[in-house]
């Protein structure tokens, strides 16, 4: 049943605090973000800047004026200039200026659109702030938002609203998108936005305002996902074209003029922006998107034109099973280094020693000979054109990588390539114990795998933790999802 009323249930004051000191203490929260704005848009401070760091307890004169400019602000800065900044600054890691920001918008008792963008807006990035690592690529139910915004919103109920049905069946479809081509062919941020509009005063109702914080950071999530995707094939395209001796390339499809330097559009690609920090709207987005996707078809027949110039290529050699060395002291040989992104040659990246401390060496050679064929298996097969994802036969264990985990293997270096592969290869190390237990009935080395990948969970969720709070959105994203598929891997492990 839908309803027609809304209440906000934010959370009160502390009863020790009179209703002038919760107004000072919101006030004093939000204040550095509203100098921020003021400082980027050029606006007048009327603050001497002695002034600008507000007492505990002001007088009247400073109470009325402090409260008088954050109104005057209010009316004059637009969602898109607050996004920017939050998105740009530290500023946006700040839970208590955050709540301040949201709380004061909700409690205005008229709200104007603008309002209600900034309070969408706001409310998104408290969540994305506020969510705890082990939920934060799980697919998001309206209880898990309920919890996390509690401090903002109080108590909610979660149970959706008949009205909200629309953003709920976007939310499913979400799940089958496997290319950013295909999402926008929908107009799901016109549909999300149509929704918000249709809604009057229900938008504010606390259980719509959860399922709006969650389409939302849903949808985000996708996007950028599905960005990424397309930005890896990209930059392995240009390495490739490097490779070749290509110097120019035809970005009609971007844009741009038929003879572009290579660098010149490496560069581009290297240094690509979400399409959120602008005035954030489905046109804005998609066009930014269509540029992108442009991008890719350029570079998609650069490569054919220079494959077709270059002829067919030599047959590729099937990746063999590499004898067990027979000591930790003997190493396999490696094969020559693959190109880079940026065309240079990039050499292996060095096997990490298992995450769990086993005085078993046998653990030490299964991670590190894991690593070896996976990375010899990439390099002789190199993913085909448009391909997502990748396959890897490691034992008995064929293996699904995603286009970041074979970056990470092939052209990336850095903590968070590292923990990609790691994740890869703990996952590889329980899913071919595990084909072996069921083939010899002997669980020795899947209980030695599982336990090596409980470790590595551990460790992997405190690295998304870590990418998370310092707004790596992108590494925090593909690393939570390699993480996700090592604990399914897990889950089936443990049903045997």
């Amino acid at each position: 049943m839908s309803k027609t009323t809304t209440t906000l249930n934010i959370p009160a004051p502390a009863r020790s605090e009179s209703p002038r000191q919760a107004q000072w203490k919101e006030a004093r929260s939000v204040f550095p973000i509203y100098l921020a704005l003021a400082k980027q848009l050029e606006f007048e401070i009327p603050f001497t800047q002695a002034k600008r760091n507000l007492p505990e307890k002001p007088d009247l004169e400073t109470f009325s004026l402090v409260h008088e400019w954050l109104d005057s602000m209010d009316l004059r800065v637009q969602v898109h200039q607050l996004r920017h900044l939050l998105q740009m600054t530290t500023l946006n890691a700040s839970e208590t200026g955050l709540r301040g920001l949201i709380q004061r918008h909700l409690r205005k008792p008229k709200k104007s659109n603008v309002d209600r963008d900034k309070i969408d807006f706001l409310l998104v990035q408290y969540f994305a702030l506020c969510a705890p690592a082990k939920i934060y690529h799980k697919q998001i139910e309206p209880v898990d938002v309920a919890h996390v915004m509690q401090p903002v919103l109080g108590d909610v109920d979660p149970d959706p609203l008949a009205w909200c049905a629309p953003l709920e069946q976007m939310i499913e479809a979400l799940r089958t998108f496997r290319s950013l081509r295909e999402i926008l062919k929908t107009d799901f941020i016109l549909q999300g936005r149509k929704v918000k509009e249709t809604a009057g005063g229900m938008f504010y109702d606390p259980a719509a305002l959860v399922a709006f914080i969650r389409f939302n950071f849903l949808l985000r999530r996708t996007l950028i996902e599905l960005m990424h995707a397309d930005l890896i094939a990209i930059r392995a395209g240009l390495g490739q074209l490097q490779a070749s001796g290509a110097r120019i390339i035809d970005c009609h499809h971007l844009g741009l003029s038929g003879t572009e330097p290579l660098s010149k559009i490496s560069s581009i690609a290297d240094e690509w922006k979400q399409p959120f920090q602008k005035e954030y709207t489905e046109r804005s987005v998609s066009q930014a998107f269509d540029k992108l996707l442009g991008l890719r078809t350029d570079v998609e027949l650069a490569l054919e034109k220079a494959i077709g110039k270059a002829g067919d290529p030599a047959p590729l050699q099937p990746a063999g099973k590499p004898a067990k060395p027979a000591s930790t002291s003997k190493k396999s040989a490696a094969p020559p280094p693959s190109p880079s992104a940026n065309g240079k040659a990039k050499e292996r990246p060095a096997a990490p020693a298992p995450a769990a401390a086993d005085p078993d060496s046998s653990v030490v050679l299964d991670f590190e000979n894991c690593m070896e064929q996976i990375w010899e298996q990439l390099i002789a097969t190199p993913p085909s054109r448009g391909r997502s994802m990748t396959t890897v036969k490691i034992g008995g264990a064929r293996i699904l990588m995603s286009s970041w985990e074979v970056t990470a293997f092939v052209s990336e270096d850095g903590p968070s390539a590292e923990d990609l592969r790691r994740a890869v290869v703990a996952r590889v190390l329980v899913t071919a114990a595990m084909e072996s237990a069921k083939e010899t009935g002997n669980a020795t080395s899947l209980d030695r795998a599982m336990n090596m990948a409980r470790v590595e969970v551990t460790r992997l969720q405190e690295r998304v933790d870590v990418a998370k709070q310092a707004k790596d959105t992108e590494a925090a994203v593909n690393l939570g999802i390699s993480t996700k598929r090592l604990l399914s891997a897990l889950d089936e492990a443990e049903k045997l």
